[in-house]
């Protein structure tokens, strides 16, 4: 599967990047000049409340920011699901079905009651042009379709094995394996 807008990506077990090992990804935006995308199982201890007070009400629980990846810390994205695909607030920038992005310059006011759920990650990761399709062809990623609720769940402890349990075949199986196979 190519990567694409919407889809994530699963850490394989082999990729030990200390940013990204055992991590899932969620791509925002892929196009012939790379991919961005947030982490979505790595949740900090700073209050959204204490960093974007306006959003302290808009956030799924835990409210705290998410780590979305090495690039761009110092700033925020914010991901969220619409209610109605009919009611699409100021600020929305659709990225798959009813998930999207908000923009964090919007009056919570103007999408209030549009959002189920929402999240917001300090950072990105991005890929170059060609970098993301090399990585997935080494096999430090797997490709694989996202369900809406995989940003939002409130422990993301487990999103990484639930992902890949899910998976058809041989790549659930990957769940269980070990870094190293022949140590096994």
């Amino acid at each position: 599967m190519q990567p694409a807008s919407g889809m994530l990506l699963v850490a394989a077990p082999a990729l030990q990047d200390p940013h990204f090992a055992e991590t899932v990804v969620l791509l925002l935006d892929t196009n012939d000049e790379g991919a961005l995308g947030v982490v979505l199982n790595r949740p900090s201890q700073v209050l959204v409340a204490d960093v974007l007070e306006p959003w302290r009400d808009v956030v799924a629980e835990p409210e705290v920011l998410f780590r979305g990846g090495p690039v761009g810390t110092d700033g925020a994205l914010a991901v969220a699901r619409l209610r109605d695909a009919q009611d699409t607030p100021v600020g929305w920038r659709p990225v798959a079905g009813l998930v999207g992005m908000v923009d964090l310059d919007t009056p919570t006011e103007l999408v209030d009651g549009s959002l189920t759920a929402m999240r917001v990650f300090a950072g990105y990761a991005g890929w170059g042009a060609g970098q993301l399709e090399g990585e997935v062809e080494r096999g430090d990623w797997y490709v694989v379709v996202a369900e809406s609720s995989d940003a939002f769940r409130g422990d993301t402890t487990g999103l990484w094995r639930d992902v890949m349990r899910r998976q058809p075949g041989m790549l659930a199986w990957h769940a269980n394996r070990p870094v190293d196979p022949d140590l096994n």
